[in-house]
């Protein structure tokens, strides 16, 4: 049998089964890659360098300087006040995370700077009205997926780069407008998957938080959210460590016990994420991914090229990063592809990578879901591995939810979008 076949098999026998025995998923999974590699012909170093060290540092990070910012009270009460705001019209709150989230993207710093923040305020909103923590935290996420289609964002810059390399100008337009709809259609799936519309009424009395104050400690540790975000923007510091260098002036002025914020780390979470990433790795190097790729190519017509290729983005993007790799080597191959199929508008397909290479960001193996785990194990109690491998599952499941909300709304609305605004 093709190796290329046997990695797929192993993958998904290592996910299962992790499920099955209620085992972290990252120890499995760097344990049957130990053999997988040399099953390969291939050894510890090829496993070893698909641990990302980038994402390790962006969990570290972010996780710990939310710890400090939890241990003050501060991310509660703002979430308390948020609720208040809505009172009992609660179906506002998810459309104020969207909105959020594509504010703080769409303004100039991109997605990832708005991933430090959206994720863990949906997990903290959502347990004081009683959502469900990761859907409040994917609608948010949607709305900065949209928002980094924004001209002014870093991703937008790449795009029109790529485009304009293979003769194509002015894209974004079309890219924001089905990028909003596409992430506008995922959200209202999930409102309606995890129930949103049968929550009544927040879980306790939220009239008290309405007259409660800020105090010193919790004002200090919500500016230095801004603190992080400044360092992401002008100084151009990486997420992680710009989380953990503002973490650091915080524990050192007292405002948290860092030694408790370490101690309550989601490790397991950090573990898991590492772990299967380290396998994908390994797959991805031995053709498991390209094999899905070009296995749906050959089906791809005028019909299907638009939602194949966002598919085929998304695939790509849970093994490489959208703005480094992703964008940059598929927008181009859109006009090519378009002369090819026949009836296909190109910046329509390019509409499509946009959307698959955001989309499964929510992937835990992607910085949008493994932050939501994240945010998960650091704001709730009593989280344990169970609940631990059933929401890593969970969101490889709505990862995959997204790219068939892509393929639908792509294959129906991208073309006609696309000849209207583009031309």
């Amino acid at each position: 049998m093709r190796l290329d076949i046997i990695s797929l098999i192993i993958f998904i026998a290592v996910i299962i089964l992790a499920f099955i025995r209620k085992n972290n998923v990252g120890v499995i999974a760097l344990a049957v890659g130990v053999i997988a590699v040399r099953l390969f012909g291939m050894g510890d170093k090829d496993l070893l360098s698909g641990v990302s060290a980038s994402m390790f540092i962006t969990l570290l990070g972010i996780t710990l300087l939310f710890e400090i910012i939890n241990q003050t009270g501060a991310l509660d009460l703002l979430a308390k006040k948020i609720v208040g705001m809505a009172g009992h019209r609660l179906w506002l709150i998810p459309i104020a995370l969207y909105v959020a989230g594509f504010v703080v993207a769409g303004v100039g710093p991109g997605a990832v700077p708005a991933l430090a923040i959206i994720p863990a305020l949906g997990v903290s909103v959502a347990l004081q009205v009683g959502f469900d923590p990761v859907m409040l935290a994917l609608i948010g996420e949607c709305g900065l997926m949209a928002g980094r289609m924004t001209p002014i964002t870093p991703e937008a810059a790449i795009i029109t780069s790529a485009a304009e390399s293979a003769g194509i100008s002015g894209v974004i337009p079309t890219i924001l407008i089905c990028q909003t709809l596409v992430t506008t259609v995922f959200a209202i799936v999930l409102w309606f998957i995890f129930k949103g519309h049968k929550v009544k009424a927040p879980l306790g009395d939220i009239s008290a938080a309405k007259g409660e104050r800020f105090n010193a400690r919790q004002i200090i540790a919500l500016c230095s959210i801004l603190a992080m975000l400044a360092l992401i923007i002008f100084a151009k510091v990486n997420i992680g460590l710009a989380a953990m260098l503002v973490a650091a002036v915080l524990a050192i002025f007292g405002v948290a016990d860092d030694g408790l914020c370490i101690k309550k780390l989601p490790w397991g979470t950090i573990c898991m994420v590492l772990g299967v990433g380290a396998l994908l790795d390994v797959v991805n190097t031995v053709g498991g991914i390209d094999l899905l790729s070009n296995g749906m190519s050959k089906i791809m017509t005028s019909k299907t090229a638009t939602p194949i290729m966002g598919i085929s983005a998304g695939l790509l993007s849970l093994v490489s990063s959208a703005l480094g790799v992703v964008y940059p080597t598929m927008m181009p191959m859109c006009v090519d592809i378009a002369a090819q199929v026949g009836s296909v508008n190109p910046v329509a397909l390019m509409a499509a990578v946009g959307a698959g290479g955001s989309l499964a960001g929510v992937s835990p193996l992607s910085t949008g879901g493994a932050l939501i785990l994240a945010a998960l194990g650091t704001n709730m109690k009593n989280f344990t591995k169970e609940d631990e491998s059933k929401r890593f599952i969970q969101l490889f499941i709505y990862s995959a939810v997204g790219l068939l909300v892509i393929a639908i709304v792509s294959g129906l609305f991208y073309n006609i979008l696309a000849n209207l605004i583009h031309g």
